[in-house]
Parts: structure tokens; sequence; C-alpha cells
């Protein structure tokens, strides 16, 4: 009794566990139709490129900074330049946006769930 209420136990901490993955989390289409995969690393989000000229390359780090706010460092994997990064989810599209010199030069993006 006690090793299929020990399963029983493991099996929902599995699924709980799935539940409550942060909605950043998954794979995204850039606004340059490549695929970005964004999963928990360390206590914050990587951003890697899944396709395109740049898969495998990590692009970004970010944290949660609020409901559905996140904030870190994005870098354009065509310029290598990072960028103080944002993200804002809304449903299943997400904003990200990157800024230097202060909020000077900013760039942003529209990124869709897949």
């Amino acid at each position: 009794m006690f090793r299929k209420l020990s399963m029983a136990i493991a099996a929902l901490t599995l699924m709980a566990g799935a539940a409550y993955a942060d909605p950043i989390e998954g794979n995204w289409k850039t606004q340059s139709g490549e695929t970005a995969a964004i999963g928990n690393c360390g206590g914050a989000f990587c951003i890697t490129l899944k396709t395109g000229k740049h898969a495998g390359k990590q692009i970004g780090k970010m944290s949660a900074s609020g409901e559905g706010s996140y904030a870190g460092s994005i870098t354009d994997p065509a310029d290598d330049k990072t960028y103080k990064g944002k993200a804002k989810l809304n449903g299943g599209s997400m904003k990200m946006s990157g800024c230097v010199f202060g909020g000077l030069i900013c760039k942003s993006q529209n990124w869709t769930k897949l």
C-alpha cells in the first residue's frame, strides 16, 4: 500500500509541476520567422533559438518582474549586440524589446506562442 501511495504522490507531483509552468516557457515564433525556446535556467528564463541561421544560440535571459512582465537581457544574433531587455505577455503574444544607452536606442518585436 505504501508503494502505491508513493507512486500516486510522485505522479501528482509531476503533473502539478507541468501545470505550474510559467506562461513565458515554451516555443515562440519570432517576428523574423525563427522559433525560439524559452525555458527555466537557474531561477531565470533562457531564450535559445531553435531554427534559422543562429539555431542553438542563447540570445537572452529574463526574470519575472511582475504579472506577465519580464526583464533581463536580449542579444540580437545578427550583430551580437546585447540590450537591456523586457518582455510583456498578452495571451498568446509577447512584445520583446531591448534598449541601450539608457533607452535612447531601442528595438522591439512581437512574438507568437506556438
